[in-house]
């Protein structure tokens, strides 16, 4: 059998592992090792699987997943969320479906402390879905607001799969997070214009809200002053060059315990569970960076990625038909897989055709991350939407999606944008860091 041959053989054992439900780090690790089993030999693989999870696992550029994990963490204990939501409806309340408007932009900025997609919408979705049902909101347009607003934890630095991404295609990740700035300013802007638009055409989906006086809006601001204070301190430090990476997010991870003790949230039993979500999370991600690393030297023997990239250079067609199609199976993998396993699988394949084509490699990683926010929120699988589901129980799931569906308008749209205008990604990374 040939090395393409077996290549291919191998990524549809693992997607069928997958889809049977077997953990995603361990289905690629089982691949790669069985693939690297056939081609080399039985020792070579072996001597894969005994320095690849120790290597990985030791690497200095990983501290960086637990420590701006344990930011989020403790950012949500604090009860930072609350504040942050009070000021965006003070502020934008008066706009039509202001309380999504408000949602929307507290999801933003949350995210800017969390990184976490699932978190910023369980987060939001807890406390602005009783806010919205108690002033009459449509049920789709409130639980589709808060899905599609909880994506924007994954855009807007610091992001879990940005970190993935750069660790997989050896890119700063502090250029990632200055890349998806801009961009995830954007997105909000466009997804607060969706709902303005939605009840625009149809007003009786969402009651106007109340009026704040200028004083009351002022007065609001003392809500997200701790916020300011870590998203400020942890990114001014990081993109003006006092802090690495690692130091910004240990410094952070610092100021939002010291935070959460101050708003006297500190117990024991919160501190418990702020440790015991960061081992989670952070032992799920450096479960899949080793697997996919095992995955991705199986891939590198098979020389399958390389052949791909040359066999699209000469192709006789536009760089941005092939951006297209990649996008694509971006898109249509997005229905079926959560974002980091996606990136896992794809980024060791792909990522040597967007550079053969002259692409660059932050501004794909923006890319990636927009079209991976358009998977989460829409079906079959759709995670933000499931999350929101056991958030409303009473709100069939089927309503959810159609509430989050229109929405989507605006996430093809800054795609198209960013894509049309990279210099929306690749400005500030330049102007922070200079040219690569």
């Amino acid at each position: 059998m040939s090395l393409t041959a077996t290549a291919f053989i191998g990524i549809l054992i693992l997607l069928a592992l997958m889809f049977l439900g077997m953990n995603i780090g361990a289905a690629m690790l089982f691949v790669g090792f069985g693939g690297y089993f056939y081609v080399v030999n039985f020792h070579a693989a072996l001597g894969v699987l005994q320095t690849i999870p120790s290597t990985q696992a030791s690497a200095y550029s990983l501290v960086v997943i637990p420590l701006f994990v344990l930011m989020g963490n403790f950012a949500f204990a604090a009860g930072m969320s609350e504040g942050l939501y009070d000021v965006a409806h003070k502020w934008l309340g008066r706009l039509p479906g202001g309380l999504a408007c408000a949602t929307i932009a507290a999801c933003a900025g949350f995210g800017a402390i969390c990184g976490s997609t699932t978190a910023t919408a369980a987060t939001m979705g807890t406390v602005a879905l009783p806010e919205m049902r108690k002033y009459g909101y449509d049920d789709a347009l409130s639980t589709g607001t808060v899905s599609v607003g909880g994506t924007l934890g994954i855009m807007i630095p610091p992001s879990t799969p940005m970190i993935i991404y750069g660790i997989i295609a050896q890119v700063s990740i502090g250029r990632l997070f200055a890349a998806g700035v801009i961009p995830g300013v954007l997105l909000a802007a466009l997804l607060i214009l969706s709902v303005v638009i939605m009840v625009k055409r149809n007003p009786e989906i969402a009651p106007k809200s109340d009026k704040f006086t200028f004083m009351e809006k002022i007065k609001s601001l003392k809500g997200i002053v701790n916020m300011v204070i870590l998203f400020g301190f942890v990114f001014a430090g990081m993109f003006s060059g006092v802090f690495t990476i690692n130091e910004a997010a240990a410094c952070g991870a610092f100021i939002a315990f010291v935070i959460m003790a101050l708003m006297r949230r500190l117990t024991i039993k919160s501190l418990f569970e702020v440790m015991k979500d960061t081992v989670k999370t952070t032992g799920m991600c450096f479960m899949m960076l080793i697997g996919a690393t095992v995955f991705g030297n199986f891939l590198a023997i098979t020389q399958v990625p390389m052949k791909l990239a040359s066999y699209v250079s000469g192709l006789n067609v536009s760089p941005y038909i092939v951006l297209f199609f990649i996008v694509v199976v971006y898109a249509i993998l997005g229905c079926f897989m959560d974002a980091l396993p996606m990136i896992m699988l794809t980024v060791p394949i792909f990522l040597p055709v967007i550079l053969k084509l002259g692409f660059d490699p932050i501004w794909f990683g923006v890319i990636i991350i927009l079209v991976m926010e358009l998977g989460l929120i829409t079906p079959p699988v759709g995670m933000n939407c499931y999350v929101i589901s056991g958030i409303a129980k009473d709100v069939p799931l089927s309503k959810i999606f159609k509430g989050s569906i229109p929405f989507a308008i605006a996430l093809v749209l800054c795609i198209v944008i960013v894509t049309a205008f990279p210099s929306l990604a690749t400005w500030l990374p330049t102007l922070f860091y200079g040219n690569m």
